[in-house]
C-alpha cells in the first residue's frame, strides 16, 4: 500500500471575473458536481494522499457550501484565500499536517484531472524536485504588437504548455515560496515552477492531458462538459 504522505493545495480562491453571472467559477457544475467538488474526489481517490486543503475566498471559508463536504472530510481541510494566488498557496501550504512531506498544487479551475497523472506527478516530486503536469506546444506560435501585427515567429521546439497539479518536496516549495515573499516577487508568480525554478530548484514535466483544461471563459464549461467522459 502507498505512504500516504502527500498534501494537497487546490486553490479556489479566485473571483472567476471572466465568467457570466455571481456565483464563483469553481463551485459552478461541469459533468454532473461542482468544479470544485470534482477536483477534491480526485486527489482523494489517491491512496497516497493524506489530506487535501481547499483555498476558499474570504467570504466563503467561514461558511463553505455543504456539498463541498460531500468528500472524506477526515482528510479535508478549508483555509482562507489571499489576494493573489500565490497568497492563497502559501496560506493552503501553512495547514497542511506535519507528515505531508511531498505537496501537490493543483488550480480548482481543471476539475478533469485523472489519477494517471496525480501518480505521475508524485512519483517525479518524490525524486527530490518539481515536477507539473504539461503538454507539448503543437501550434505555430506568433509575436505580435500592440497593434495586432506579427513581430516574428516563434520556434515552438521545447516549449510546454503548464498545467496543474504541480508536484515538490514540501521543503522546497516552502523555501521558493519564503524567498519569493522576501525578493517581492510572490504577488507576479503565476505558477509555483516558476517560484521554484527562481532559486535553481529543477522542475521536470510529466504528460498532461487535454482533459485537464482550465476553465477561464463561459464557453469553457461546455468544452469541459464535452471532454469529461473521454479516458485520459
Amino acid at each position: 500500500m502507498s505512504t500516504r504522505d502527500v498534501g494537497v493545495v487546490i486553490v479556489a480562491g479566485g473571483s472567476g471575473s471572466r465568467t457570466d453571472g455571481t456565483e464563483l467559477k469553481q463551485f459552478r457544475w461541469v459533468a454532473g458536481k461542482p468544479m470544485l467538488l470534482q477536483a477534491l474526489r480526485a486527489f482523494q481517490d489517491h491512496p497516497a494522499v493524506a489530506m487535501v486543503v481547499c483555498v476558499l475566498p474570504q467570504r466563503y471559508a467561514g461558511d463553505p457550501p455543504p456539498w463541498l463536504f460531500q468528500c472524506d472530510s477526515d482528510r479535508m481541510l478549508v483555509s482562507v484565500g489571499g489576494d493573489t494566488r500565490a497568497e492563497s498557496v502559501a496560506n493552503g501550504l501553512e495547514d497542511l499536517p506535519a507528515e505531508c512531506r511531498t505537496v501537490l498544487i493543483h488550480d480548482a479551475a481543471r476539475p478533469l484531472v485523472s489519477l494517471e497523472m496525480i501518480d505521475r506527478v508524485i512519483v517525479e516530486a518524490r525524486k527530490g524536485h518539481g515536477a507539473i503536469a504539461a503538454l507539448p506546444v503543437v501550434d505555430t506560435l506568433k509575436a505580435v504588437d500592440a497593434d495586432g501585427r506579427i513581430t516574428h515567429t516563434v520556434p515552438r521546439a521545447g516549449l510546454w504548455r503548464a498545467q496543474t497539479p504541480q508536484g515538490f518536496p514540501r521543503e522546497v516549495i516552502e523555501r521558493a515560496h519564503r524567498e519569493a515573499m522576501t525578493n517581492g516577487t510572490h504577488a507576479t508568480a503565476t505558477d509555483d515552477a516558476a517560484l521554484c525554478e527562481a532559486i535553481g530548484v529543477e522542475v521536470r514535466v510529466v504528460r498532461g492531458s487535454e482533459r485537464t483544461m482550465k476553465v477561464t471563459e463561459e464557453g469553457d464549461f461546455a468544452r469541459a462538459e464535452a471532454l469529461a467522459p473521454l479516458v485520459d
